[in-house]
């Protein structure tokens, strides 16, 4: 039996613009983004609110039309490095537009809470039940921003995360 990835993930994000800059940019119309860090490399498995972590990255965009049409969906993707599915999609609170001129640079913070590990090397075991034989699974996250004309930035990850299956 396949292990479905998003019926078990939980994540909330708590989106936190920090130093959000609007003026002359230069920037691309293309979102980039940068990851800046997490808050910490180690998880253990569990459900729901057993714990969390929190992925920091920076974003900049030469038209500023990030999160700013509230008919646009979830525009950041979290994707889960063992399984290439995504693992949760957030919203961006709405920014203003800066203008044709002008871009929108800033930082994200979203609260991403424990994950199960999976234990693909063994198919006997249970995910998300503590294992006597693996004790830890690493794992990184993927992470892609969109605006709102639908362009897609490029993809970062952050560093590898360890899960404590125990």
């Amino acid at each position: 039996m396949r292990f479905n990835c998003l019926h078990l993930i939980s994540a909330l994000a708590i989106v936190t613009l920090l130093n959000a800059c609007i003026g002359e940019s230069g920037f691309s119309d293309i979102p980039e983004i940068n990851f800046v860090s997490v808050s910490k490399d180690t998880m253990t498995q569990g459900n729901l609110l057993t714990d969390s972590l929190d992925i920091v990255f920076a974003f900049r965009d030469g038209d500023g039309d990030i999160g700013t049409s509230p008919q646009f969906g979830q525009n950041i993707q979290l994707i889960d490095s063992r399984t290439n599915e995504v693992l949760s999609s957030f919203k961006t609170p709405p920014l203003p537009i800066a203008g044709s001129n002008g871009g929108i640079e800033g930082t994200i913070t979203l609260k991403v809470f424990t994950q199960c590990c999976l234990y693909e090397n063994d198919p006997n075991e249970i995910p998300c039940v503590p294992s006597d034989d693996i004790a830890s699974e690493r794992f990184q996250i993927d992470i892609q921003l969109t605006d709102d004309a639908g362009n897609m930035s490029n993809v970062v990850t952050t560093d590898f995360i360890t899960l404590l299956c125990e």
